[in-house]
């Protein structure tokens, strides 16, 4: 993987790359939501308890494809509400290396597919 977080010309960055190549499968990862294992929702009401089980659930999907949040290239985080926003960006700097940063996109959503979700966050990784 090459890491470009900020090229020449490109406006400063906040915990993400502008961009990252790499050679090698590809594993996507379906968006991700707070539910553990048997389907039940964690953290109701608290944002950083609902990220990291959104982290949880990566890692899982990833172990299972041969790879692994080392290897995220990309991110889609989707947040309804951006006071969110610290709690994803605390626990996304835990687990990922700050000093490669995957390229990411952040949307806030009116809503998710339950309305207790706060986060989803789908990702790319190289296998």
């Amino acid at each position: 993987m090459q890491i470009f977080t900020r090229p020449d010309g490109s406006p400063p960055v906040n915990g993400y790359s502008h961009a990252v190549r790499f050679d090698g499968p590809m594993v996507a990862v379906s968006g991700q939501v707070p539910l553990d294992a048997e389907g039940r929702l964690v953290g109701d009401g608290d944002p950083e308890a609902q990220v990291r089980q959104v982290f949880a659930n990566l890692a899982t999907a990833l172990a299972a494809a041969g790879s692994g949040l080392d290897r995220i290239v990309k991110l889609t985080v989707f947040l309804t509400d951006l006071a969110d926003l610290p709690a994803f960006r605390a626990v996304r700097d835990e687990l990922l290396d700050p000093a490669a940063p995957p390229a990411s996109s952040l949307v806030q959503v009116s809503g998710l597919v339950h309305p207790a979700f706060r986060v989803e966050i789908e990702a790319l990784a190289v296998a």
